[in-house]
């Protein structure tokens, strides 16, 4: 009966979802109906749904090793977001094609499949959307959770609507999780304990791939040290401009980059530096003469925070310093190379901080405070510095090998479907 009404409640909701969810692209609109334009060959046809640009990188050394083991593969990729569909147009080379996902209406969904006709659907982290898996199911596909992890709270709501999400995750064939805690989540959810296996998080297997970094931005950033403040949320910002403009009294020849999460929060985090008496140049009009004067930069461009990482001399990591968020993903700072700060609130990254900070590689700061005095230390010391950034990478490449893990026990069922 919950499906029946949840499924229900999509026809009226449909034109409003369309408008928040879709920009007035034609192309947006279709790919939300499920109407998608695909060539696919004769070969396996593989469907991985990720959720936005984060999940895109987890998802990229699997597409890689998809297409080595597999030449044949046919593989669609689809995002929530436009952000994540461009960041997946852009890493992941190896898609057929990369596009919106459709709304989770059974006629949507139908009209995908229809078109894609996957053998194997793959579906990242928390991405339950019933009838992704339902009709998935009733085409014939077999699926795949992969990186799958649930918090204590998405399991508690998961549990109050078991007669649809329950039913949706019995769906999946085998359920590849990054935890023990997430495994018993699961399983408590009625999936079946011999379909879930551990397999740690594809992201810890990032790779550097080919970062360029534009000249201007190479001007700001050269010749100094840099703290950067990576993927911020509300009130982020504010604390990391006043631990800043502390530093600034101590170690002049210091610079900020600030880089929101949502892009669209541009001129709100510019407001919170302009509060803390800072003034800060716009990363997207940014010109040479400001990149050799200016000390605080508004990142609001895409795709630009990963080669600047390795520019960097600290890291914050956002959404983290206050409740709601998680927290966002540690591994590209530490992939440079770079000692990190994170906020209490980090549930949705505890392993990878938790091996983090146990390796010296990185940092829990509560306020403002904790911020300027974490960074004092490592600045000060330009050894220490060096040394927990060597140790955050290492951290990071001994938690590496999920991508393998999952590869192994996705192709049985590629041979199978």
């Amino acid at each position: 009966m919950l499906r029946n009404l949840y499924n229900a409640l999509w026809y009226p909701a449909m034109p409003l979802a369309m408008r928040l969810a879709s920009a007035p692209d034609p192309e947006d609109r279709r790919e939300r109906r499920g109407q998608v334009q695909v060539g696919v060959e004769d070969g396996p046809r593989i469907w991985i749904h990720a959720a936005s640009v984060g999940e895109v990188e987890a998802v990229r050394p699997l597409a890689i090793g998809l297409k080595h083991n597999i030449p044949a593969a046919s593989i669609v990729v689809t995002t929530m977001t436009t952000t994540g569909r461009d960041a997946a147009r852009a890493r992941i080379p190896e898609a057929a094609i990369c596009a919106l996902a459709p709304f989770d209406h059974p006629r949507t969904v139908r009209n995908f499949l229809a078109r894609v006709r996957p053998q194997l659907v793959m579906i990242a982290e928390t991405e339950v959307w019933p009838n992704f898996f339902i009709e998935s199911k009733r085409a014939g596909a077999k699926i795949a959770i992969f990186n799958g992890r649930m918090s204590r709270r998405s399991a508690d709501r998961y549990a109050r609507m078991r007669s649809l999400f329950g039913v949706a995750l019995k769906c999946a064939d085998i359920v590849m999780v990054q935890t023990e805690d997430d495994a018993r989540r699961f399983a408590l959810q009625g999936v079946a304990r011999e379909r879930i296996v551990i397999t740690g998080n594809t992201k810890f297997d990032v790779d550097s791939g080919l970062l360029k970094l534009r000249p201007v931005l190479g001007d700001f950033a050269a010749g100094r040290p840099i703290l950067i403040a990576g993927s911020t949320g509300p009130g982020e910002e504010a604390a990391v401009a006043a631990a800043f403009a502390e530093l600034r009294t101590r170690f002049p020849e210091l610079a900020l980059i600030v880089a929101p999460r949502h892009l669209e929060r541009a001129s709100e985090a510019a407001e919170a530096l302009g509060a803390a008496g800072l003034e800060c140049v716009s990363a997207r009009m940014l010109t040479d003469g400001q990149a050799r004067v200016a000390s605080v930069m508004l990142l609001d461009t895409m795709g630009e925070l990963r080669a600047l990482y390795r520019r960097a001399a600290i890291a914050f990591v956002g959404g983290s310093l206050f409740a709601g968020r998680g927290g966002q993903s540690p591994i590209e700072p530490a992939l440079a190379s770079v000692p990190i700060l994170i906020g209490p609130y980090h549930e949705n990254q505890r392993e990878i901080v938790a091996s983090l900070v146990a390796a010296g590689g990185a940092r829990i700061v509560n306020d403002a405070r904790e911020i300027a005095d974490a960074c004092a230390a490592w600045i000060a010391d330009e050894n220490a510095r060096r040394d927990a950034g060597e140790r955050a990478r290492t951290a990071l490449a001994e938690a590496n090998g999920a991508a393998r893990r999952t590869l192994l026990h996705l192709k049985p069922l590629i041979r199978l479907a």
